[in-house]
């Protein structure tokens, strides 16, 4: 068992007080967005067994069977094949979207061909690997998640009475469903720009107005403004307008496979995901869009975003994905219960998000974690969890 120290990444879009509560740290005044949990190269986790502190990256790669489990290590080389984040939004993160695998191993080897350098800001692909991910939430969350149907966008556009969308709507009338949504998302991404920040400052006073009126679309319409009042005249406020609103409730959680357009937007998660770096982005950022990839990748397909509530089995909740790399589940622990144990056999992440826990070890060791602490466990660990606490678990489905 080991004792994880993380890093905290400080994006604009994080919040100023939501992780160093949960921490129990003083807030420093500066945006604190994620905390990162793994052995991902940007940013790995640090653990002491006694010589000083190492990275975790390093003590996988020394023994990547010993500490991944030989199944882990064959499947998915010498690295931890996923990385968990606490995510504390204050502002809307980018619209974006993700490639699946053999898209991404396509992009990153035809990068790697072209000689673009890797940290060149119009670069897509950071590796080879797809990023699947699932956000748990902890607070309240807002986000966006995949396609409306075509109808319902038309009618989001609709009521805004803009006359410059009114194509838009009129394409998303026209259909097939696939066609239209690929050529509005196409229209809005490539309009001149001065004509379409005009649409989108239209678009913006429509929905603070909208945002204070009863109706079907009022929570969504407020949703719109904020992201509105955060990115004035990006033309992915009006592609925001074309994706599912989604709010989750704590304990609630939200999947995102390849090629499905999305952002968050308010609130705090325990997010988990395959270690990838690899963005789409079209919209709510400064930073580089290719349309042209993003258009290639994007699945142009409503859908009915799947809110999944954990399954409890033997105690412990799961959270069920189709992701190869990761499973999450937590243990709402009840004060004197049985110790329970965790099944061994991968490599394990343990992360307290309130009361206390205790591990302890078969040959007797304990390790306390409270609010906001994290732990370790190599793939052979046996390891029985106590406590009042809830803790999440982080590992790979075997």
């Amino acid at each position: 068992m080991d004792r994880l120290s993380n890093t905290v990444r400080p994006y604009a879009w994080g919040s100023t007080t939501a992780i160093p509560q949960l921490l129990g740290t003083e807030p420093s005044g500066e945006p604190q967005a994620e905390l990162w949990m793994g052995a991902h190269p940007g940013a790995p986790s640090v653990v002491d067994r006694g010589t000083g502190p190492v990275p975790l990256s390093e003590v996988i790669a020394t023994d990547p069977a010993g500490e991944l489990g030989g199944a882990t290590a064959e499947r998915f080389g010498p690295r931890l094949p996923f990385l968990l984040k606490v995510l504390a939004a204050a502002s809307p993160l980018s619209l974006q979207v993700h490639p699946d695998l053999t898209q991404a191993a396509e992009g990153f080897q035809a990068e790697e061909a072209g000689g673009v350098p890797a940290g060149a800001p119009h670069r897509n692909y950071k590796d080879s690997n797809h990023k699947p991910e699932l956000i748990c939430a902890l607070s309240r969350f807002d986000g966006l998640c995949g396609f409306r149907p075509a109808p319902e966008a038309a009618e989001i556009l609709a009521g805004l009475e803009v006359d410059s969308l009114v194509p838009y709507v009129d394409i998303l009338h026209a259909g097939p469903e696939d066609a239209a949504l690929r050529e509005v998302l196409t229209a809005l991404l490539t309009a001149e720009p001065a004509a379409m920040a005009e649409s989108v400052r239209l678009a913006a006073e429509a929905t603070t107005r909208l945002a204070e009126r009863s109706g079907p679309h009022q929570t969504s319409y407020a949703a719109y403004a904020a992201i509105a009042r955060h990115y004035p005249g990006d033309p992915g406020v009006i592609a925001a307008m074309l994706l599912n609103h989604v709010r989750l409730q704590p304990g609630e959680a939200l999947f995102l496979d390849a090629g499905v357009p999305h952002a968050y937007l308010d609130g705090l998660g325990v997010e988990i995901m395959a270690n990838s770096d690899n963005v789409l982005r079209c919209g709510l950022t400064p930073k580089h869009v290719d349309v042209p990839e993003l258009l290639r990748v994007t699945r142009f397909e409503s859908t009915v975003p799947a809110v999944l509530r954990p399954e409890a089995v033997d105690g412990e909740e799961a959270y069920e994905t189709p992701a190869e790399e990761f499973r999450l589940s937590r243990y709402v622990l009840p004060e004197g219960a049985q110790p329970r144990p965790l099944a061994a056999g991968a490599p394990q992440i343990l992360l307290c998000t309130s009361g206390s826990a205790l591990l302890r070890a078969a040959d007797g060791a304990e390790l306390r974690l409270g609010r906001g602490e994290t732990a370790y466990l190599a793939a052979a660990e046996r390891v029985e969890l106590s406590g009042d606490g809830t803790v999440f678990r982080a590992t790979v489905p075997l």
